[in-house]
């Protein structure tokens, strides 16, 4: 199949991106919000419509606040979340947010999350991340550990899994640098939601992928390996695209329709989704052609 043998082409695809990704996240960094970092979070609700964000970011502006993001909250109420605030910073804000508004408002909550808070977010997040790749790793191992032709045992088919997982999430992070960099968007516990829906939906791509790649090992052993993937390819990729398809119309309606509080996160979700898809394909199954052939070429040598 054209994917199978034209796969360098794609390796280098994919270096571009990870190695632009990378050069983003260093480069730029990720505006870490107030779920990370600590920070304060006021909640208010207008007695009648709420100003624009628009307003509500100019009546404010002059205070310089460290990390301010506003966010819409129900169909009258309004989120603020700041690194840090005084006490007359915040009598002063409250003051410019009532004049920026025709109705009056009350305040619904005040919260602050301390650093400690926010670094035992960060630690749990990496937790379940790590705990994901474990139980991918061993999932796959235990699936395939009847796959024993052309020498690929279960496990490498977990380590090409999990190569082409750290390709999804290092493009997505890259794409959320540059959101930071160019929009100002924020790394909350919502980006953190969306890595981990790209690592879910991007391991069930690639292993319907590698599944049906064991279905023809196990009925054509006798084949090129090359050819058994191409073919599993060929079987899989349009069922892999219309899935992705789907989901894809609904995050680009939640981007269109959705609160703006939601609208990175579905940009995240965009970007994760197709990469996700694009490495189930051409990633992920040209991995193991590759590692196949290399490992196949040692042996003739001996």
């Amino acid at each position: 199949m054209t994917i199978v043998k034209h796969r360098k082409i794609f390796f280098i695809g994919s270096l571009f991106l990870v190695v632009a990704s990378l050069m983003a996240i260093f480069g730029y960094g990720l505006n870490l919000g107030s779920d990370f970092v600590g920070g304060v979070a006021i909640e208010i609700e207008y007695a009648g419509e709420r100003p624009t964000l628009a307003n509500l970011r100019e009546a404010v502006s002059e205070f310089g606040l460290p990390g301010l993001v506003l966010q819409p909250s129900g169909e009258n109420g309004l989120l603020l979340k700041i690194k840090t605030l005084t006490e007359t910073e915040k009598e002063q804000v409250m003051t410019k947010l009532a004049l920026a508004g025709e109705a009056p408002f009350t305040e619904d909550r005040f919260s602050e999350v301390g650093p400690t808070l926010g670094k035992e977010l960060s630690r749990k997040g990496l937790i379940a991340i790590t705990l994901v790749v474990i139980l991918i790793i061993l999932y796959i191992a235990f699936v395939f550990r009847q796959v024993t032709a052309h020498h690929m045992s279960s496990w490498k088919y977990g380590l090409v899994a999990i190569v082409a997982l750290a390709h999804d999430v290092i493009i997505s992070t890259g794409a959320m640098a540059l959101l930071a960099h160019f929009t100002g968007a924020e790394t909350d516990a919502l980006f953190l939601t969306a890595l981990l829906t790209i690592l879910g939906l991007s391991i069930n791509d690639t292993i319907v992928v590698f599944d049906r790649i064991r279905e023809n090992l196990n009925r054509h052993s006798s084949n090129d390996f090359a050819e058994v993937v191409g073919r599993s390819l060929k079987e899989t990729y349009i069922r892999s695209i219309n899935t992705t398809l789907a989901i894809v119309i609904t995050l680009v309606c939640l981007l269109i329709f959705g609160p703006e509080s939601t609208r990175h996160f579905a940009i995240i979700l965009l970007v994760g989704m197709t990469i996700g898809t694009y490495s189930s394909i051409f990633v992920a199954a040209n991995l193991l052609v590759e590692w196949e052939a290399r490992q196949r070429a040692r042996l003739s040598v001996r």
